[in-house]
């Protein structure tokens, strides 16, 4: 395992490792300057393999969220996938690309490239696929993240990010009064596996409205009361049902309190999935030795739908011979 580093002139760091792509650390500063990691993690590169959670910052492929019943057809083939997650695929199955040694290029202090050949059916998927993902720290503090993928055969492909923020800078607080808006007016309802319905859903009058700035521990109970299932918020918000639109826009914002701290994500994604740390259960011990408990972190993942692969009406993450698959998220700081 590797650890580089990239860093702006404007006091932002992140460490990255070619070990799942993943983002180790990411200091930025407070409204007074003083600079902490706001990344859930390890101090030591090997835990990340034997962690209880498998995706603190990793890149997440090749596909993102999860698939029902773990299989999905192209045509008349039907492909079946690793159930890991219950009777589901999760984030590409075990050996998704969390869990691969990635090419890694510094192209400058600010640039690192990442690279990997996804072989025809790993991990059920089908196609040889040529991934890039490109992390970069703008001069005006975002970390942006690029992914590029190309196929031999036509499969399907859904990249994202997956690292737990805690914007006070010390993951022994909850995320409950980080100030969350997410400006979707639909979102996409799930059934006990978290698999979604089908159904593009209004957020109105729901615990699922953050069209205007709402504290994360408002009404998370209220949204585990009403489902039943999920602990609290792990659902795929929809910007843009239609998936067409291409353009970068902003996605989510949020804003914590104490520090002042504002991150701001943008993409060009059709959904972004809003992750409340339900499943941190405090057998992970982190960086400085710190347990990380329930809800002391969030994951704000853009992304296509959850399970678009089954689902006809979602945007499709269908890719061809000859297309090129294209993402951006940027985690914008002010």
């Amino acid at each position: 395992m590797q650890l580089f580093t990239i860093e702006n002139k404007n006091g932002i760091k992140a460490c990255i490792t070619d070990y799942g792509g993943r983002v180790t650390s990411l200091f930025v500063p407070d409204r007074k300057g003083h600079s902490e990691d706001i990344v859930l993690g390890y101090d030591h590169l090997p835990d990340y393999i034997k962690s209880n959670e498998k995706y603190y910052g990793a890149t997440i492929g090749r596909y993102g969220n999860r698939i029902g019943n773990a299989c999905f057809s192209i045509g008349s083939k039907t492909y079946h996938l690793e159930k890991n997650d219950g009777n589901n695929s999760l984030h590409g199955g075990s050996g998704g690309f969390h869990d691969v040694t990635w090419k890694v290029k510094q192209l400058d202090k600010q640039t690192l490239e990442l690279s990997y050949l996804s072989k025809d059916m790993e991990e059920g998927f089908p196609g040889n696929l040529k991934v890039k993902v490109v992390y970069s720290l703008t001069k005006n503090n975002g970390l942006k993240i690029e992914y590029f993928a190309e196929t031999d055969q036509t499969t399907i492909v859904n990249l994202t990010h997956h690292s737990f923020f805690n914007l006070t800078g010390n993951p022994e607080k909850t995320i409950s009064k980080h100030i969350l808006q997410i400006p979707a007016d639909f979102y996409t309802p799930v059934d006990e596996g978290l698999i979604p319905t089908g159904e593009i859903a209004p957020v109105d009058e729901t615990p699922f409205d953050f069209r205007k700035p709402t504290a994360i521990g408002e009404r998370i109970e209220q949204a585990h009361e009403q489902l039943k299932l999920g602990r609290g918020y792990d659902h795929n918000w929809v910007p843009d049902s239609t998936g067409t639109t291409k353009s970068i826009r902003l996605a989510a914002r949020v804003t914590e309190p104490e520090s002042e701290r504002v991150m701001e994500v943008y993409t060009n994604e059709p959904g972004i999935q809003f992750y409340s740390g339900n499943f941190l259960n405090g057998k992970d011990i982190g960086k400085k030795n710190i347990a990380y408990q329930h809800r002391t972190a969030f994951c704000l993942e853009t992304q296509h739908f959850p399970d678009s692969p089954n689902k006809k009406k979602f945007p499709s993450t269908l890719l061809n011979p000859g297309e090129e698959y294209y993402s951006v998220c940027i985690y914008q700081f002010k």
